[in-house]
């Protein structure tokens, strides 16, 4: 969580997960959004400040409202009628449309956790292993803006599953 005490002070977590006061970076523009370099330049000591939140944040708004958009023109996509006398080409648009629904259902399962993300920003945990406490890392992050385990701990759980199974 960021807390604004000063001027030029805030605290912040810091990868041990502990608060500390730490002095803002004078390379960030206030109000302008960090770019991916920047935020990858920036220390491990400034490790999800609010310039970096902002950054996910603005990531996850960005994802969720292209999936918004994806499922609205889904549905529009379906309510045309198009009849077809060719069994063959019937067929084809059926299973055009079956793809595009199990799409739109992966997105959906996405959707939940971008709204996760977002909720984990707020509550000041984003970007903290669940699992470990540990941090998830900005590559990663970057890669998958909604993980919410470190890439070890991640890899532990997919073992696990193999061995044993869901």
């Amino acid at each position: 969580m960021v807390q604004i005490h000063g001027k030029n002070e805030m605290t912040v977590k810091t990868p041990t997960k502990s608060t500390a006061t730490a002095k803002t970076s004078s390379k960030v523009v206030k109000g302008a959004p960090l770019t991916e370099v920047e935020l990858l330049k920036m220390s491990e000591k400034d490790y999800m400040n609010a310039a970096q939140l902002d950054f996910f944040r603005q990531k996850l708004l960005t994802l969720k409202n292209d999936i918004l958009k994806n499922a609205s023109e889904t549905t529009e996509h379906l309510r045309e009628n198009i009849l077809v006398p060719d069994p063959a080409d019937r067929a084809t648009i059926e299973e055009e449309h079956a793809l595009e629904l199990r799409t739109r259902d992966r997105e959906r399962k996405l959707l939940k956790k971008v709204e996760q993300a977002l909720a984990r920003i707020e509550s000041g945990d984003y970007g903290w292993c669940e699992e470990t406490g540990e941090p998830i890392g900005l590559n990663r992050l970057i890669a998958r803006p909604t993980a919410n385990l470190s890439l070890e701990a991640q890899e532990r759980r997919e073992l696990r599953q193999k061995l044993f199974g869901d």
